[in-house]
């Protein structure tokens, strides 16, 4: 049998061999060509992954996986960030509006609801109007927080939030006293 190409190659096409046998029934000598490869040679020819290299890809994938939820995890964080200040700005404008209206911001104790609804406690607002259907709560889900007067903000008032901890008066509040929230 003649061989195109040794058995252990990498090539994956069949190797023709040739070989020459005697045919019982007849008196002539028959040639016999075969095409097919053997199941060895086919067993030889046949790539495949070793263990190491799956071990590699399966760690290369998972490495960059981890460092693009990293990534996209900072970015969520700076996307609820910049909703805050926009909150803000809505909150802000419409408590100008009752400024405007009424004379005066509403009190701490009015807080953010006499935007929703009117105030029933001193002093009473004379053209009071809803400005919200609701007021917002942050993206952490919690309220924002007003005082009237200002501690914090050069305005007459402190519209803030608690941030992404819950606890007031930490690293983390954004309120309208930041450069990115003031008008």
């Amino acid at each position: 049998m003649a061989r195109i190409h040794p058995p252990n190659s990498r090539f994956n096409f069949p190797s023709p061999s040739c070989s020459i046998r005697k045919n019982p029934e007849s008196p002539s000598t028959a040639m016999n060509i075969r095409t097919s490869p053997t199941k060895l040679e086919i067993r030889n020819s046949k790539s495949a992954f070793t263990l190491i290299e799956i071990v590699i890809v399966l760690t290369i994938i998972s490495i960059l996986a981890a460092g693009s939820i990293y990534m996209l995890k900072g970015n969520v964080d700076v996307a609820k960030e910049t909703r805050v200040d926009g909150d803000l700005q809505n909150i802000m404008t419409q408590l100008q509006l009752y400024e405007a209206r009424n004379m005066r911001p509403p009190t701490t104790e009015q807080g953010l609801k006499a935007l929703v609804e009117k105030p029933t406690t001193e002093p009473l607002p004379e053209k009071w109007t809803a400005l919200l259907e609701e007021v917002p709560k942050d993206p952490w889900g919690m309220e924002y927080k007003y005082r009237y007067p200002a501690q914090k903000s050069k305005k007459a008032y402190d519209v803030y939030s608690v941030g992404k901890d819950g606890v007031e008066g930490t690293e983390d509040d954004i309120g309208n006293w930041k450069a990115t929230t003031t008008p």
